[in-house]
């Protein structure tokens, strides 16, 4: 069944169409989500289909009977309303009925008895209709998204919330809603990954249609069902999930390409034939003139760029980065009888050496402290107790979630210019304007003389972006990049991060950009412990799952293994393919030991040619030389056996 059509859709931008002859419509059932670089109109386009924009030309029919609940990329709300007023306030007549009900069991509890008769009246009407609506296992359904969202107090007001907790009620107050028609504008942004993991389930799983903007690619295989990509005005559908999208653009970019050369061999030809002077008189030649001038004025097949940049940073020294025992508490906001204020602990006697090259991913929950951990390193925020050593060469690029621009008068291009004209790339030869490296990340033509100030929340984060990498650090650390960047932006900085040569420090929500960018992971307990994970993200969660199914089934309550607390290595973790691999088992290597195993297939070798080589020296006939060696060599055995031991202890429990 139908519940969603669009009919020759049209809004007007600043200075051309964002899109124009947009017609497409939404089955019962089907997950689908809009896709496209920055600026091309995907909110727009969503805001119109939820009635907060009116389109210029064009017409947008919903279903009656399927409602539509919409969440905006940056929800709107009363700062005095508590979470419950927020999440009430929606038409939904069965979301009313139970609010009225829950409101009215706490009166009961609080009403003298000479109100209690006129409550209990109304109390007792109200179970009479959640019974006939049957609207018991409506409201354990919405309760149980309260909760798993982490909304347990509901007296709280909106204007004290974080950025992340707005999100989450933003976002239950949509799912809680009785609508078939669900229209989600970047509804990971400010997640954290625990709950993005379960809002994926959810929509994988439920019933409701669903239109979204998202650049999270894992979450688009996982849920859509349907692409629409919008680029140059128009929207155009691809079946299937974004991975059988990728493929599809492939192909088509690969018959376009073939297209456009037999088009240009064509017109090789015609041009010649024009260039000659034809006589126009005849019906057939006036034809083939128009055809012809069609063709030059055609609109030319445009592949995405490729533009990949590897900035000449400075070189790091042999110390980088040390921290000696961080700890940083922060109050629970209430104060005990006795005066003393209860603390909360986000740090807790952390300590850890950077190296050379490093990739480290920081993993918790909103809350848990990555932000403050990131400001304590870069020196914006002082630890309670402990010590932090910055190696001299270190350079630090701090990629904040809220960058300033003191002055929003600059254009565009003489803002980036403040850092640089241009940048050396790093093979050292070759040069790139300051103009040049704008276009590469979509500023083109007009904006790069525009001011700062006109610019929108997301191209102005990505603006900081540019002018942070050109300022060529060679420790980067990155808090939440991801947000409001297009998979185009993110796929460029992708591939800057791959190849970087430099230390990389990452906070982000989005799991497959972590998967591609980083190799080890920082987890923030909340204790305020950090325990260390060789491997990547998306092995994490698998890991963590596991041990919880592993739990659930764990009916003698023996305790299950944990992670090795990342302050007991200051070596430089990596990735090894098997350790990564099997890291994801709960009966596996810890943290430490996938260290030592990694570094057993180094030194073993390396003894074993040590070995060979005192073999060689045994044929001397200096006794004195052949005693020492004989020495040296029976105790390089000796450690070669306990090395071999040692390693096929480890070995038994990575096969």
């Amino acid at each position: 069944m139908n519940l969603l059509s669009i009919n020759n859709l049209k809004k007007i931008g600043r200075e051309k169409p964002l899109f124009t002859e947009v017609t497409f419509g939404l089955q019962e059932g089907e997950k689908a989500a809009l896709i496209g670089r920055n600026g091309t109109g995907k909110s727009t386009l969503l805001n119109t289909i939820a009635g907060v924009l009116t389109p210029d030309e064009g017409t947008v029919v919903i279903n009656k009977e399927a409602g539509v609940s919409f969440l905006p990329q940056n929800p709107a709300f009363n700062p005095e309303d508590t979470i419950r007023e927020h999440i009430f306030k929606s038409d939904s007549p069965k979301l009313q009925i139970i609010n009225e009900y829950t409101t009215i069991c706490q009166k009961m509890s609080q009403s003298s008895e000479e109100t209690q008769t006129s409550v209990q009246k109304r109390f007792d009407e109200l179970m009479l209709i959640m019974d006939q609506k049957d609207l018991w296992n409506y409201e354990a359904q919405v309760s149980s998204i309260l909760s798993t969202l982490g909304i347990t107090d509901l007296n709280r007001k909106m204007g004290t919330l974080s950025g992340g907790m707005i999100k989450k009620v933003a976002l239950a107050q949509v799912l809680v809603e009785d609508t078939q028609i669900l229209l989600l504008d970047e509804p990971t942004n400010h997640l954290d990954i625990t709950t993005i993991t379960w809002l994926q389930n959810y929509l994988h799983d439920t019933k409701r249609s669903v239109l979204m903007v998202t650049h999270d690619r894992y979450f688009l295989d996982a849920v859509c069902t349907n692409i629409y990509e919008l680029a140059r005005n128009h929207l155009k559908l691809y079946q299937g999930n974004y991975s059988e999208y990728l493929a599809k653009k492939e192909k088509e970019a690969e018959i376009e390409e073939n297209t456009e050369r037999r088009i240009e061999s064509v017109l090789r030809f015609e041009r010649e034939w024009l260039l000659r002077g034809p006589c126009a008189r005849g019906t057939k030649i006036k034809a083939r003139i128009q055809r012809d001038e069609q063709l030059i004025n055609r609109e030319k097949f445009q592949a995405d760029k490729g533009f990949t940049f590897e900035v000449k940073g400075q070189r790091l020294g042999g110390k980088v980065l040390e921290l000696h025992n961080i700890s940083k508490n922060y109050p629970k906001g209430f104060v005990n009888s006795d005066n003393t204020t209860n603390f909360t602990p986000v740090l807790s006697n952390f300590s850890y050496k950077f190296t050379k090259g490093q990739k480290i991913g920081v993993f918790g929950d909103n809350g848990s402290g990555k932000s403050t951990f990131l400001n304590i390193i870069t020196g914006n925020l002082p630890p309670d107790t402990g010590t932090i050593d910055v190696g001299v060469n270190t350079k630090f690029g701090y990629y904040t979630q809220n960058p300033v621009f003191p002055d929003t008068n600059l254009t565009v291009l003489e803002y980036i210019k403040e850092t640089a004209e241009h940048m050396t790339l790093n093979d050292g030869k070759k040069e790139v304007s300051a103009a040049k490296f704008l276009e590469e990340f979509g500023f083109e033509g007009k904006i790069q003389h525009s001011p700062v100030s006109t610019l929108s929340g997301g191209e102005r984060k990505r603006l900081y972006l540019v002018r942070l990498l050109l300022e060529n650090p060679n420790f980067l650390i990155l808090d939440e990049p991801t947000n409001d960047f297009d998979i185009f932006t993110m796929n460029l900085l992708e591939q800057f991060l791959m190849h970087y040569e430099g230390c990389l420090l990452l906070v982000t929500h989005d799991r497959y950009f972590m998967d591609k960018t980083v190799d080890t992971l920082f987890i923030l307990e909340e204790d305020g412990n950090i325990s260390g994970f060789v491997g990547k993200c998306s092995e994490y969660i698998e890991y963590r799952e596991s041990l919880q199914k592993e739990n659930s089934k764990d009916t003698k309550g023996e305790a299950s293994p944990s992670l090795q607390p990342a302050s007991q290595s200051s070596a430089t973790p990596s990735a090894g393919s098997n350790a990564a691999r099997n890291a994801c088992s709960p009966k596996k290597l810890s943290y430490k030991e996938q260290l030592e195993f990694q570094s057993l297939d180094t030194q073993i070798p390396q003894l074993e040619e040590k070995k060979s080589a005192l073999e060689e020296q045994m044929s001397t006939t200096d006794f004195a030389v052949l005693s020492k060696i004989t020495e040296e060599y029976n105790l390089l055995c000796k450690e070669l056996d306990e090395k071999y031991q040692r390693w096929e202890e480890l070995a038994e429990r990575v096969l």
